[in-house]
């Protein structure tokens, strides 16, 4: 298993010098294919304007790889949809989206139902709290896809900083994810970046996979591509550095939680042990329990919802 690991590391690990702009334009007039940029939003009004507003201008602008910018607000209460809306994205809210499933919060459901409003061939996701955005997280995981029919899905993968301690980010990677999949799915284990959430994926193999519908969604989406394509459709490409927002050790311990419960679910289909994780804060009296639900539903591919397949065949 490590000489096919290593092995995937030398011809599925890229950086963005080996596929320049010009050469990603090309593959894109040739093929014909479109490309949908998707920012999944909760109360990012401080970064979410200036992540789109680079997007529109180095790549529907200035180069024309991106067709569509979509923001999915997800309930935000601050001015993340105006903002979004005024930096040229059109924004979608999340609960507008397949009203007749009820919503529920989580990251993996708005992923989900982004599929349903937009139309690219090739569907790439970024996060909306990175700081100091570069364009090159889309053209980098664009690229592959564009260029290689052969590949259904790239992750970003970056250096994370953590404050001033140069990568020491991704706590929740290298504590629950990383070992998880090496014991697990030792053919994942040279993602660098597996719960990163800078991806691009054709919409012909998205729309055949399940969605975890909170945090587990990229461990989920990684474990579930490889079992339906195969180690070689998948890769990862070099963008440089990824700041953003660092959540409290009570939240990652809660996304823990959830990437440990997807993973469970894909080990033993069914069986979920106990799905809340109790953890502890301190009050006057000593240490108070807090329990917290992990989510436990999953979305179907999105080829078994009739609405996504009568569009299909529109």
């Amino acid at each position: 298993m490590l000489e096919e690991v290593e092995r995937w590391l030398s011809t599925r690990s890229w950086s963005l010098a080996d596929r320049p702009l010009h050469q990603i334009l090309a593959a894109k007039r040739g093929t014909g294919q479109s490309v949908s940029v998707v920012l999944p939003a909760l109360n990012e009004e401080e970064t979410v304007g200036d992540i789109v507003a680079v997007i529109r201008r180095d790549l529907v602008q200035r180069a024309p790889l991106v067709d569509e910018v979509v923001v999915v607000d997800s309930g935000s209460t601050d001015r993340t949809f105006e903002v979004a809306a005024a930096a040229g994205a059109r924004v979608v809210r999340r609960d507008e989206i397949l009203p007749r499933v009820p919503a529920v919060p989580g990251k993996g459901e708005v992923l989900w139902r982004s599929l349903l409003v937009t139309r690219g061939d090739i569907v790439c996701f970024v996060d909306a709290d990175l700081r100091e955005f570069s364009s090159d997280f889309v053209t980098g995981i664009v690229g592959p896809l564009l260029t290689d029919p052969g590949i259904a899905l790239v992750k970003a993968m970056y250096d994370r900083p953590l404050g001033d301690a140069a990568g020491q980010g991704g706590r929740v990677t290298e504590l629950m994810a990383r070992p998880l999949l090496n014991m697990h799915w030792p053919q994942l284990a040279g993602f660098v970046q597996p719960l990163g959430g800078e991806y691009a994926a054709r919409r012909s193999l998205l729309e055949q996979l399940p969605f975890p519908v909170g945090y587990g969604v990229e461990l989920g989406m990684l474990v579930d591509a490889l079992h339906l394509a195969g180690l070689d459709a998948l890769a990862q490409v070099d963008v440089g550095v990824r700041k953003h927002r660092h959540q409290d050790g009570q939240a990652l311990g809660r996304m823990a939680a959830a990437i440990y419960r997807t993973a469970q679910l894909r080990l033993a289909r069914g069986h979920l042990v106990r799905p809340c994780l109790t953890q502890f804060e301190r009050v006057e009296d000593g240490f108070e329990p807090r329990t917290y639900s992990v989510d436990t539903e999953e979305r179907p591919p999105m080829l078994e919802i009739a609405e996504y397949a009568a569009r299909k065949v529109a």
